[in-house]
């Protein structure tokens, strides 16, 4: 929806004509979720309501409207009959045209919307922060990325990372050049438990070093085992930076359905 209502907004600063699709109801299975959205415009298109014939039967009237037929108000399709989708449900589809007196309201869903979206907070910007941060870049997530260190652009430079206050909701990742500065930004965390959940970069080891240190710190037990470390997909090896990434996305984005569905999240930890 983010890519859609930005491009409809980008489309009225230009004067540029454009369709807005949206499902605005969904019963059965269906490929994408009501309130999903795609932007036509006559180049190209912003945004998914799930692909496969119900987008490109949606781009194909939109279009027509872009052409000068009326646009439909709504579209009624079946995706098994109709569509010869697999899924089964039933899709309905709104479309309009956007215009000046839609920058208001596009402006306010588009706020509330990435005000819903889960925060990760990433301490840390070398590396495997910077493919963090790019790997989580189009995902349906709001990224904090921070690191002590100035000039590492656009990573939020901080003085004191421990001094960093997160909400109960956000996802904290910890990964920065320092073990000594990972271990007290994970036990301010700890001691705050401000957090949804708590990952932290390195091996059983280090995991193990730190849990020694932060019960002389006094952090107990329960606590400690809201940590998790290593992170990433167990079954991947690898340890390219991007292999890194894409491995530890997974696990983010497992670590987001969970607390979205208020389910517990031992097994993705």
């Amino acid at each position: 929806m983010i890519e859609a209502l930005t491009a409809a907004l980008a489309a009225i600063d230009r004067d540029d004509p454009a369709i807005l699709v949206e499902i605005v109801e969904v019963l059965g299975s269906a490929p994408r979720e009501a309130g999903a959205a795609m932007l036509v415009t006559d180049t190209g298109i912003f945004g998914t309501i799930g692909g496969g014939e119900l987008e490109w039967r949606a781009m194909q009237r939109a279009r027509e409207a872009l052409a000068g037929e009326p646009v439909p108000e709504r579209l009624q399709l079946p995706l098994g009959p109709a569509l010869q989708q697999c899924c089964g449900g039933h899709v309905t589809l709104g479309l309009h045209r956007p215009g000046p007196a839609d920058r208001a309201s596009l402006e306010a869903r588009l706020k509330t919307w990435r005000q819903t979206l889960p925060r990760l907070v990433l301490f840390g910007a070398g590396h495997v922060g910077r493919a963090i941060a790019r790997a989580v870049e189009p995902l349906p997530c709001r990224l904090r990325w921070l690191d002590s260190r100035p000039g590492l652009e656009p990573a939020e430079h901080v003085q004191d990372p421990t001094a960093v206050r997160t909400e109960p909701a956000d996802l904290v990742l910890v990964m920065t050049h320092s073990h000594a500065l990972d271990l007290a930004i994970v036990e301010a965390r700890l001691r705050h438990e401000d957090f949804a959940w708590l990952g932290l970069i390195g091996s059983a080891t280090k995991r193990r070093r730190f849990e020694t240190q932060l019960t002389a710190a006094g952090i107990p037990a329960d606590r400690l085992a809201r940590l998790v470390c290593p992170i990433g997909l167990a079954a991947i090896k690898g340890k390219d930076p991007a292999v890194i990434a894409a491995s530890v996305t997974a696990q983010l984005l497992a670590v987001m359905e969970a607390v979205a569905t208020n389910d517990k999240l031992g097994s993705v930890a």
